[in-house]
């Protein structure tokens, strides 16, 4: 099909949004507790990947960027993934200490955004995760260089087969010196449920000298 074709289509591409509905009254009390609530009810309707979410990041000159990484912990002190330190998504934290990330669980027209600044996890909870990562998935994180240019595949690979012959008598494999988790310590957290006519509900827990209290944004 030719590229016109596809473009003319944009402008009338719409989804209706009559899923769900959130009010205040149904929100739980903490935002941790909403925010494990609904990855429950996503990953339980069989969302691919329910614990995807894009983190946004910023360097020091202000260039942003985005991915999608995996949250692997939750709780009142935040979300966490884990990720390699010399990344650029990492160089980026260090630089600015502040992250924000969106789960966009499409298929229920709801999606969740954290906000706030990030702080690296203690080396016992990194080893936590670490110890139930798949060997490949261990592997890897020594083998990939992320985030620099490399090559070719051959590279890659080449780096693997090294990794494989290094750690091949090697019951447990260590935590990589440069592998780590980051949290996210949420400063807002917005819960988004798709309604009809674009009058989406918009609910945000934001952390105040007083606490946390809920705001209604308009959408």
């Amino acid at each position: 099909m030719p590229d016109g074709d596809i473009a003319l289509k944009l402008p009338t591409m719409r989804v209706a949004y009559e899923g769900g509905t959130l009010g205040e009254s149904e929100l739980l009390p903490t935002w941790h507790e909403q925010l494990q609530r609904w990855l429950d009810e996503a990953a339980s309707q069989g969302l691919p990947d329910a614990n995807a979410m894009v983190l946004a990041t910023a360097g020091g000159d202000g260039m942003p960027s985005s991915r999608t990484v995996l949250a692997k912990g939750l709780d009142e002190r935040g979300v966490v993934f884990f990720t390699n330190y010399t990344s650029a998504k990492s160089h980026d934290l260090l630089a600015t200490r502040y992250a924000s990330a969106t789960f966009p669980w499409y298929g229920l027209q709801r999606q969740v955004t954290v906000r706030g600044t990030v702080e690296k996890v203690r080396s016992a909870e990194t080893a936590a995760y670490w110890a139930q990562r798949p060997r490949g998935s261990q592997l890897g994180a020594w083998a990939s260089p992320q985030s620099i240019v490399v090559s070719g595949r051959g590279t890659l690979e080449s780096a693997l087969a090294n990794v494989e012959r290094q750690f091949a008598d090697a019951e447990t494999i260590p935590v990589p010196p440069h592998w780590g988790g980051w949290r996210i310590q949420p400063e807002t957290v917005e819960f988004w449920q798709g309604r009809a006519d674009r009058m989406h509900d918009r609910l945000r827990f934001k952390n105040t000298r007083g606490g946390w209290k809920v705001e209604r944004l308009g959408p």
